[in-house]
Protein backbone atom coordinates (compact mmCIF):
# COMPACT_ATOMS: atom_id res chain seq x y z
CA UNK A 1 0.00 0.00 0.00
CA UNK A 2 1.30 3.59 -0.75
CA UNK A 3 2.47 5.94 1.47
CA UNK A 4 0.46 8.88 2.39
CA UNK A 5 1.48 12.11 2.10
CA UNK A 6 -0.28 14.80 4.98
CA UNK A 7 -3.46 12.83 5.00
CA UNK A 8 -3.39 11.86 0.99
CA UNK A 9 -2.64 8.54 -0.51
CA UNK A 10 0.50 9.19 -2.76
CA UNK A 11 0.13 8.55 -6.79
CA UNK A 12 4.07 8.07 -6.49
CA UNK A 13 5.44 5.50 -4.02
CA UNK A 14 8.90 6.50 -2.91
CA UNK A 15 10.72 3.59 -4.74
CA UNK A 16 9.62 4.99 -7.83
CA UNK A 17 10.86 8.55 -6.68
CA UNK A 18 14.33 7.83 -6.22
CA UNK A 19 14.55 5.43 -9.23
CA UNK A 20 12.88 8.34 -11.42
CA UNK A 21 15.70 10.36 -9.42
CA UNK A 22 18.72 8.42 -10.47
CA UNK A 23 19.15 9.36 -13.96
CA UNK A 24 19.48 13.22 -12.93
CA UNK A 25 22.27 12.10 -10.72
CA UNK A 26 23.99 10.47 -13.42
CA UNK A 27 23.13 13.24 -16.09
CA UNK A 28 24.60 16.25 -13.15
CA UNK A 29 27.65 14.76 -12.96
CA UNK A 30 28.32 15.69 -16.69
CA UNK A 31 27.16 19.05 -16.18
CA UNK A 32 29.81 20.61 -14.21
CA UNK A 33 32.43 19.02 -16.33
CA UNK A 34 31.34 20.71 -19.56
CA UNK A 35 30.31 23.77 -18.63
CA UNK A 36 33.01 24.69 -15.82
CA UNK A 37 35.99 22.09 -16.48
CA UNK A 38 35.85 21.98 -19.95
CA UNK A 39 36.09 25.30 -21.15
CA UNK A 40 39.50 25.60 -19.44
CA UNK A 41 40.63 22.15 -20.15
CA UNK A 42 40.35 22.92 -23.61
CA UNK A 43 41.69 26.55 -23.79
CA UNK A 44 44.68 26.10 -21.40
CA UNK A 45 45.64 22.65 -21.78
CA UNK A 46 44.65 21.70 -25.48
CA UNK A 47 45.32 24.69 -26.64
CA UNK A 48 41.92 25.56 -28.41
CA UNK A 49 41.69 29.57 -28.92
CA UNK A 50 39.41 30.91 -25.97
CA UNK A 51 36.94 33.09 -28.12
CA UNK A 52 37.08 29.88 -30.23
CA UNK A 53 35.68 27.86 -27.71
CA UNK A 54 33.34 30.54 -26.29
CA UNK A 55 31.56 30.47 -29.71
CA UNK A 56 31.44 26.95 -30.29
CA UNK A 57 29.75 26.60 -26.96
CA UNK A 58 27.18 29.23 -28.02
CA UNK A 59 26.87 27.96 -31.08
CA UNK A 60 25.91 24.00 -29.63
CA UNK A 61 22.94 26.23 -27.71
CA UNK A 62 21.42 27.54 -30.39
CA UNK A 63 21.60 24.65 -31.99
CA UNK A 64 19.87 22.73 -28.98
CA UNK A 65 16.97 25.77 -29.65
CA UNK A 66 16.49 23.85 -33.16
CA UNK A 67 16.73 20.17 -31.57
CA UNK A 68 14.91 20.44 -28.25
CA UNK A 69 10.93 21.42 -29.02
CA UNK A 70 11.63 18.78 -32.02
CA UNK A 71 12.74 16.37 -29.77
CA UNK A 72 9.99 17.17 -27.25
CA UNK A 73 7.24 16.94 -30.56
CA UNK A 74 8.39 13.74 -32.02
CA UNK A 75 8.31 12.17 -28.31
CA UNK A 76 4.98 13.56 -27.79
CA UNK A 77 3.75 11.64 -31.05
CA UNK A 78 5.60 8.92 -30.67
CA UNK A 79 4.02 5.33 -30.13
CA UNK A 80 5.08 2.37 -29.44
CA UNK A 81 5.13 -0.66 -27.17
CA UNK A 82 7.83 0.43 -25.08
CA UNK A 83 5.77 3.96 -24.34
CA UNK A 84 6.43 7.49 -25.67
CA UNK A 85 9.76 8.25 -23.74
CA UNK A 86 11.84 5.54 -22.77
CA UNK A 87 12.88 4.56 -26.17
CA UNK A 88 14.43 7.85 -27.00
CA UNK A 89 15.97 7.61 -23.06
CA UNK A 90 17.80 4.50 -24.09
CA UNK A 91 18.92 5.62 -27.08
CA UNK A 92 20.22 9.12 -25.98
CA UNK A 93 22.14 7.13 -22.97
CA UNK A 94 24.06 5.26 -25.15
CA UNK A 95 25.46 8.05 -27.22
CA UNK A 96 25.66 10.25 -24.72
CA UNK A 97 27.97 7.73 -22.83
CA UNK A 98 30.19 7.21 -26.51
CA UNK A 99 30.18 11.44 -26.93
CA UNK A 100 32.12 11.33 -23.32
CA UNK A 101 34.47 9.06 -23.73
CA UNK A 102 35.48 11.17 -27.46
CA UNK A 103 34.96 14.67 -25.81
CA UNK A 104 36.51 13.73 -22.48
CA UNK A 105 39.75 12.24 -24.04
CA UNK A 106 41.04 14.03 -26.74
CA UNK A 107 43.48 12.67 -29.30
CA UNK A 108 46.82 15.06 -30.05
CA UNK A 109 45.91 16.44 -33.11
CA UNK A 110 47.23 20.11 -34.73
CA UNK A 111 45.38 23.24 -33.11
CA UNK A 112 42.64 23.60 -36.40
CA UNK A 113 42.40 19.51 -36.29
CA UNK A 114 41.54 19.94 -32.53
CA UNK A 115 38.90 22.88 -33.05
CA UNK A 116 37.42 20.78 -35.49
CA UNK A 117 37.40 17.49 -33.08
CA UNK A 118 36.03 19.66 -30.32
CA UNK A 119 33.32 21.39 -32.15
CA UNK A 120 31.89 17.63 -33.28
CA UNK A 121 32.12 15.88 -30.37
CA UNK A 122 30.69 18.77 -28.32
CA UNK A 123 27.78 18.84 -31.11
CA UNK A 124 27.52 14.94 -30.87
CA UNK A 125 27.15 15.35 -26.69
CA UNK A 126 24.44 18.09 -27.15
CA UNK A 127 22.57 16.16 -29.42
CA UNK A 128 22.31 13.06 -27.46
CA UNK A 129 22.40 14.59 -23.97
CA UNK A 130 18.78 16.23 -25.61
CA UNK A 131 17.78 13.16 -26.69
CA UNK A 132 17.13 11.41 -22.94
CA UNK A 133 16.98 14.82 -21.01
CA UNK A 134 13.81 15.81 -22.87
CA UNK A 135 11.82 12.64 -22.71
CA UNK A 136 13.16 12.05 -19.03
CA UNK A 137 11.90 15.15 -17.75
CA UNK A 138 8.69 14.58 -20.02
CA UNK A 139 8.42 11.37 -17.32
CA UNK A 140 7.85 14.24 -13.94
CA UNK A 141 5.04 15.42 -14.67
CA UNK A 142 2.63 12.69 -16.04
CA UNK A 143 3.89 10.87 -13.09
CA UNK A 144 1.55 12.52 -9.89
CA UNK A 145 -1.06 15.45 -10.08
CA UNK A 146 -0.92 16.37 -6.58
CA UNK A 147 0.40 19.94 -6.29
CA UNK A 148 2.44 19.17 -3.20
CA UNK A 149 3.38 15.92 -4.21
CA UNK A 150 5.37 17.50 -7.30
CA UNK A 151 7.37 19.37 -4.96
CA UNK A 152 8.54 16.57 -3.33
CA UNK A 153 9.39 14.37 -6.25
CA UNK A 154 10.94 17.19 -7.88
CA UNK A 155 12.88 18.21 -5.46
CA UNK A 156 13.95 14.49 -4.83
CA UNK A 157 14.92 14.45 -8.21
CA UNK A 158 16.73 17.90 -8.23
CA UNK A 159 18.19 16.52 -5.28
CA UNK A 160 19.89 13.84 -7.18
CA UNK A 161 20.87 16.57 -9.53
CA UNK A 162 22.69 18.71 -7.07
CA UNK A 163 24.38 15.28 -5.69
CA UNK A 164 25.76 14.67 -9.34
CA UNK A 165 26.97 17.70 -9.61
CA UNK A 166 28.21 17.78 -6.26
CA UNK A 167 30.36 14.55 -7.43
CA UNK A 168 31.34 16.48 -10.34
CA UNK A 169 32.48 19.00 -8.87
CA UNK A 170 34.29 17.28 -6.01
CA UNK A 171 35.58 14.25 -8.91
CA UNK A 172 38.81 16.69 -9.79
CA UNK A 173 39.77 16.19 -5.51
CA UNK A 174 38.57 13.03 -5.50
CA UNK A 175 40.93 11.10 -8.54
CA UNK A 176 44.10 13.48 -7.24
CA UNK A 177 43.44 11.66 -3.63
CA UNK A 178 42.96 8.45 -5.06
CA UNK A 179 45.84 8.54 -7.46
CA UNK A 180 48.08 10.50 -5.17
CA UNK A 181 47.87 7.46 -2.92
CA UNK A 182 49.41 5.04 -5.15
CA UNK A 183 52.23 7.78 -5.49
CA UNK A 184 50.98 9.50 -9.03
CA UNK A 185 50.34 13.15 -9.64
CA UNK A 186 47.71 12.63 -12.34
CA UNK A 187 47.57 15.02 -15.54
CA UNK A 188 44.43 16.95 -16.26
CA UNK A 189 44.48 14.47 -19.82
CA UNK A 190 44.37 11.95 -16.99
CA UNK A 191 41.63 13.23 -14.84
CA UNK A 192 39.12 13.87 -17.74
CA UNK A 193 39.81 10.07 -19.15
CA UNK A 194 39.15 9.01 -15.33
CA UNK A 195 35.86 11.24 -15.48
CA UNK A 196 34.94 9.82 -18.58
CA UNK A 197 35.24 6.23 -17.59
CA UNK A 198 33.24 7.04 -14.52
CA UNK A 199 30.63 8.89 -16.04
CA UNK A 200 29.52 7.34 -18.97
CA UNK A 201 28.63 3.53 -17.72
CA UNK A 202 26.79 5.52 -15.53
CA UNK A 203 24.43 7.37 -17.57
CA UNK A 204 23.78 4.07 -19.01
CA UNK A 205 23.10 1.70 -15.94
CA UNK A 206 21.21 4.28 -14.18
CA UNK A 207 19.18 5.54 -17.37
CA UNK A 208 18.01 1.61 -18.03
CA UNK A 209 16.99 1.33 -14.27
CA UNK A 210 14.74 4.23 -14.59
CA UNK A 211 12.61 3.32 -17.80
CA UNK A 212 13.14 -0.56 -16.62
CA UNK A 213 10.89 0.37 -13.59
CA UNK A 214 9.10 3.42 -14.06
CA UNK A 215 5.97 2.69 -16.32
CA UNK A 216 4.43 5.94 -18.10
CA UNK A 217 0.73 6.83 -17.49
CA UNK A 218 -0.10 8.67 -20.61
CA UNK A 219 0.66 6.61 -24.26
CA UNK A 220 -1.60 7.81 -26.01
CA UNK A 221 -0.19 9.97 -28.41
CA UNK A 222 -0.27 13.58 -29.29
CA UNK A 223 -2.30 14.24 -32.81
CA UNK A 224 -1.66 18.41 -33.01
CA UNK A 225 1.06 20.01 -35.30
CA UNK A 226 3.74 21.59 -34.58
CA UNK A 227 2.76 24.94 -35.04
CA UNK A 228 -0.44 24.40 -34.18
CA UNK A 229 0.93 22.99 -30.82
CA UNK A 230 3.60 25.77 -30.47
CA UNK A 231 0.99 28.47 -30.91
CA UNK A 232 -1.45 27.37 -28.22
CA UNK A 233 2.06 27.14 -26.07
CA UNK A 234 2.30 30.73 -26.27
CA UNK A 235 -1.04 31.38 -25.40
CA UNK A 236 -0.68 29.57 -21.88
CA UNK A 237 0.07 32.98 -19.82
CA UNK A 238 1.56 31.23 -16.70
CA UNK A 239 3.71 29.27 -18.74
CA UNK A 240 4.73 33.01 -20.41
CA UNK A 241 5.06 34.39 -17.50
CA UNK A 242 7.13 31.11 -15.63
CA UNK A 243 9.56 30.72 -18.80
CA UNK A 244 10.50 34.49 -18.65
CA UNK A 245 11.31 34.62 -15.20
CA UNK A 246 12.98 31.42 -15.08
CA UNK A 247 15.51 31.92 -18.18
CA UNK A 248 16.43 35.47 -16.99
CA UNK A 249 17.42 34.30 -13.41
CA UNK A 250 18.96 31.17 -15.36
CA UNK A 251 21.20 33.72 -17.53
CA UNK A 252 22.20 35.21 -14.12
CA UNK A 253 23.50 31.98 -12.97
CA UNK A 254 25.27 30.66 -15.80
CA UNK A 255 28.07 33.25 -15.76
CA UNK A 256 29.53 32.37 -12.24
CA UNK A 257 29.19 28.48 -13.24
CA UNK A 258 30.99 29.01 -16.27
CA UNK A 259 33.90 31.90 -14.82
CA UNK A 260 34.12 30.52 -11.53
CA UNK A 261 37.21 29.04 -12.68
CA UNK A 262 38.79 31.91 -13.84
CA UNK A 263 37.17 34.28 -10.57
CA UNK A 264 39.46 32.18 -7.99
CA UNK A 265 42.29 32.22 -10.00
CA UNK A 266 42.49 35.92 -11.52
CA UNK A 267 40.44 37.35 -9.13
CA UNK A 268 41.22 36.08 -5.60
CA UNK A 269 44.63 34.49 -6.53
CA UNK A 270 43.73 31.16 -4.52
CA UNK A 271 43.73 28.04 -5.87
CA UNK A 272 41.01 25.02 -5.20
CA UNK A 273 37.66 26.17 -6.47
CA UNK A 274 36.69 22.76 -6.89
CA UNK A 275 36.11 23.39 -3.05
CA UNK A 276 33.92 26.41 -3.38
CA UNK A 277 31.38 24.57 -5.81
CA UNK A 278 31.44 21.92 -3.13
CA UNK A 279 29.98 24.12 -0.42
CA UNK A 280 27.64 25.60 -2.53
CA UNK A 281 26.46 22.06 -3.63
CA UNK A 282 26.12 20.84 -0.43
CA UNK A 283 24.66 23.85 1.08
CA UNK A 284 21.97 23.44 -1.71
CA UNK A 285 21.27 19.49 -0.96
CA UNK A 286 21.22 20.06 3.00
CA UNK A 287 19.21 23.22 2.78
CA UNK A 288 16.32 21.87 -0.22
CA UNK A 289 14.35 20.17 2.68
CA UNK A 290 13.59 23.03 4.19
CA UNK A 291 12.21 24.77 0.90
CA UNK A 292 9.82 21.68 0.79
CA UNK A 293 8.55 23.04 3.85
CA UNK A 294 8.79 26.90 3.26
CA UNK A 295 6.84 25.99 -0.15
CA UNK A 296 3.65 23.91 1.73
CA UNK A 297 3.40 26.94 4.08
CA UNK A 298 3.28 29.61 1.90
CA UNK A 299 3.37 28.34 -1.71
CA UNK A 300 5.97 27.52 -4.91
CA UNK A 301 5.90 30.67 -6.26
CA UNK A 302 6.49 32.68 -2.67
CA UNK A 303 8.92 30.14 -1.81
CA UNK A 304 11.31 30.58 -5.03
CA UNK A 305 11.11 34.24 -4.59
CA UNK A 306 12.39 34.44 -0.89
CA UNK A 307 15.16 31.89 -1.83
CA UNK A 308 16.29 34.42 -5.11
CA UNK A 309 16.18 37.25 -2.74
CA UNK A 310 18.54 35.20 -0.01
CA UNK A 311 21.05 34.18 -2.80
CA UNK A 312 20.78 37.64 -4.67
CA UNK A 313 21.49 39.81 -1.33
CA UNK A 314 24.58 36.81 -0.46
CA UNK A 315 25.88 36.79 -4.08
CA UNK A 316 25.89 40.79 -4.40
CA UNK A 317 29.17 41.11 -1.89
CA UNK A 318 31.17 38.64 -4.22
CA UNK A 319 32.46 41.63 -6.41
CA UNK A 320 33.98 43.63 -3.75
CA UNK A 321 37.03 40.97 -3.22
CA UNK A 322 39.65 40.97 -3.90
CA UNK A 323 43.07 38.78 -3.71
CA UNK A 324 43.45 37.17 -0.07
CA UNK A 325 39.24 37.11 0.53
CA UNK A 326 38.81 33.46 -0.34
CA UNK A 327 37.70 32.78 3.67
CA UNK A 328 34.89 35.82 2.82
CA UNK A 329 34.20 34.60 -0.50
CA UNK A 330 33.54 30.98 1.03
CA UNK A 331 30.79 32.55 3.59
CA UNK A 332 29.32 33.92 0.91
CA UNK A 333 28.96 31.21 -1.25
CA UNK A 334 27.84 29.45 1.44
CA UNK A 335 24.97 31.99 2.18
CA UNK A 336 23.87 32.14 -1.61
CA UNK A 337 23.96 28.05 -1.84
CA UNK A 338 21.18 27.96 0.78
CA UNK A 339 18.61 29.21 -2.03
CA UNK A 340 20.51 26.71 -4.62
CA UNK A 341 18.14 23.78 -4.19
CA UNK A 342 15.27 25.96 -4.52
CA UNK A 343 15.93 27.69 -7.74
CA UNK A 344 15.86 24.06 -9.71
CA UNK A 345 12.77 22.34 -7.68
CA UNK A 346 10.28 24.73 -7.41
CA UNK A 347 10.55 25.63 -10.83
CA UNK A 348 10.10 22.16 -11.70
CA UNK A 349 7.06 22.14 -9.87
CA UNK A 350 5.11 24.89 -11.35
CA UNK A 351 6.08 24.07 -14.93
CA UNK A 352 4.35 20.58 -14.00
CA UNK A 353 1.15 22.86 -12.98
CA UNK A 354 1.10 24.69 -16.03
CA UNK A 355 1.64 21.98 -18.06
CA UNK A 356 -2.09 20.70 -16.07
CA UNK A 357 -3.59 24.32 -17.58
CA UNK A 358 -2.44 23.36 -20.79
CA UNK A 359 -4.53 20.41 -20.48
CA UNK A 360 -7.71 22.25 -19.34
CA UNK A 361 -7.21 23.94 -22.69
CA UNK A 362 -6.68 21.67 -25.25
CA UNK A 363 -7.39 18.47 -23.52
CA UNK A 364 -3.94 16.85 -24.20
CA UNK A 365 -0.87 16.00 -22.07
CA UNK A 366 1.59 17.67 -24.25
CA UNK A 367 5.09 17.40 -21.46
CA UNK A 368 7.41 16.84 -24.46
CA UNK A 369 6.26 20.46 -25.80
CA UNK A 370 6.76 22.07 -22.67
CA UNK A 371 9.32 20.73 -21.88
CA UNK A 372 11.10 21.40 -24.78
CA UNK A 373 11.11 25.00 -24.57
CA UNK A 374 11.88 25.00 -21.26
CA UNK A 375 15.32 23.11 -22.45
CA UNK A 376 15.52 25.64 -24.79
CA UNK A 377 15.32 28.18 -22.09
CA UNK A 378 17.60 26.75 -20.08
CA UNK A 379 20.44 26.34 -22.77
CA UNK A 380 20.13 29.52 -24.59
CA UNK A 381 20.61 31.11 -20.77
CA UNK A 382 23.76 28.73 -20.61
CA UNK A 383 24.88 29.20 -23.90
CA UNK A 384 24.29 33.17 -23.65
CA UNK A 385 26.22 32.75 -20.08
CA UNK A 386 29.10 31.02 -21.76
CA UNK A 387 29.06 32.89 -24.88
CA UNK A 388 29.10 36.35 -23.32
CA UNK A 389 31.80 35.72 -20.32
CA UNK A 390 34.11 34.00 -22.52
CA UNK A 391 34.12 36.33 -25.14
CA UNK A 392 33.99 39.76 -23.13
CA UNK A 393 37.11 38.23 -20.97
CA UNK A 394 39.10 37.52 -24.76
CA UNK A 395 38.33 41.29 -25.86
CA UNK A 396 39.61 42.43 -22.56
CA UNK A 397 42.91 40.73 -23.16
CA UNK A 398 42.59 37.71 -21.23
CA UNK A 399 45.79 35.22 -21.62
CA UNK A 400 46.26 32.19 -19.65
CA UNK A 401 48.36 31.32 -16.60
CA UNK A 402 49.72 34.61 -16.50
CA UNK A 403 48.37 37.51 -14.22
CA UNK A 404 45.51 39.62 -15.69
CA UNK A 405 45.30 43.85 -17.07
CA UNK A 406 42.90 45.66 -14.42
CA UNK A 407 40.11 46.02 -17.44
CA UNK A 408 40.33 42.14 -17.39
CA UNK A 409 40.02 41.72 -13.93
CA UNK A 410 36.84 44.28 -13.41
CA UNK A 411 35.02 42.87 -16.15
CA UNK A 412 35.75 39.29 -14.71
CA UNK A 413 33.57 40.24 -11.19
CA UNK A 414 30.95 42.47 -12.76
CA UNK A 415 30.09 39.27 -15.02
CA UNK A 416 30.49 37.10 -11.91
CA UNK A 417 28.98 38.40 -9.53
CA UNK A 418 26.88 42.25 -10.70
CA UNK A 419 25.18 40.46 -14.16
CA UNK A 420 23.57 37.67 -11.99
CA UNK A 421 22.45 39.86 -9.58
CA UNK A 422 20.68 42.23 -11.78
CA UNK A 423 18.93 38.98 -13.27
CA UNK A 424 17.75 37.93 -10.54
CA UNK A 425 15.82 41.31 -9.73
CA UNK A 426 14.36 41.19 -12.69
CA UNK A 427 13.48 37.39 -12.75
CA UNK A 428 11.45 38.35 -9.03
CA UNK A 429 9.63 40.97 -10.81
CA UNK A 430 8.40 39.21 -13.32
CA UNK A 431 7.60 35.94 -11.65
CA UNK A 432 5.65 38.02 -9.17
CA UNK A 433 2.56 38.22 -11.47
CA UNK A 434 2.54 34.74 -11.87
CA UNK A 435 -1.20 33.12 -10.95
CA UNK A 436 -1.49 29.41 -10.08
CA UNK A 437 -1.47 29.40 -6.67
CA UNK A 438 -2.67 26.03 -4.69
CA UNK A 439 -6.51 26.92 -4.63
CA UNK A 440 -6.18 27.50 -8.36
CA UNK A 441 -4.52 24.21 -9.18
CA UNK A 442 -7.20 22.38 -7.32
CA UNK A 443 -9.80 24.12 -9.63
CA UNK A 444 -8.05 23.46 -12.90
CA UNK A 445 -7.76 19.40 -12.11
CA UNK A 446 -10.99 19.36 -10.61
CA UNK A 447 -12.47 21.23 -14.00
CA UNK A 448 -10.08 18.33 -15.46
CA UNK A 449 -11.55 15.27 -13.76
CA UNK A 450 -14.75 16.73 -14.65
CA UNK A 451 -14.66 16.59 -18.65
CA UNK A 452 -12.59 13.54 -18.35
CA UNK A 453 -16.03 12.00 -17.14
CA UNK A 454 -18.48 13.66 -20.07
Amino acid sequence: MKKTVIGRERQVSWGDTFVYALPALSLAVIGIPVYVFLPKFYTDTIGVNISTVGLLLMAVRLFDAVTDPVIGYVSDRTSSPFGRRRPYIALGALGLAVSILFLFRPPVLPQDAMTLYFGFWLFALFFFWTLITIPYESLGPEMTTDYHERTVLFSVRDGFLILGTLLAAASPVMIDAAMTSFGIIPTEKERFSIMAYIFAPMIVVFSLVCIYRIKEKFTRRMTDHLLKGFSDVLKNRPFMILIAGYTISALGSNLPATLILYYVEYVLQARNAEMFLLIYFLTGIVFLPLWIGVSRKIGKKSAWIISMIINTGAFSGVFFLGPGDAGIYGVLVFLSGIGFGAGLALPSAIQADVIDYDQLLTGQRREGRYIGLWSIAKKLAAALGIGIGLLLLGRTGYSPNVEQTASTVFTLKALYALVPCLCNIVSIAIISFYPISEKKHAQIRSEIDRKALQ
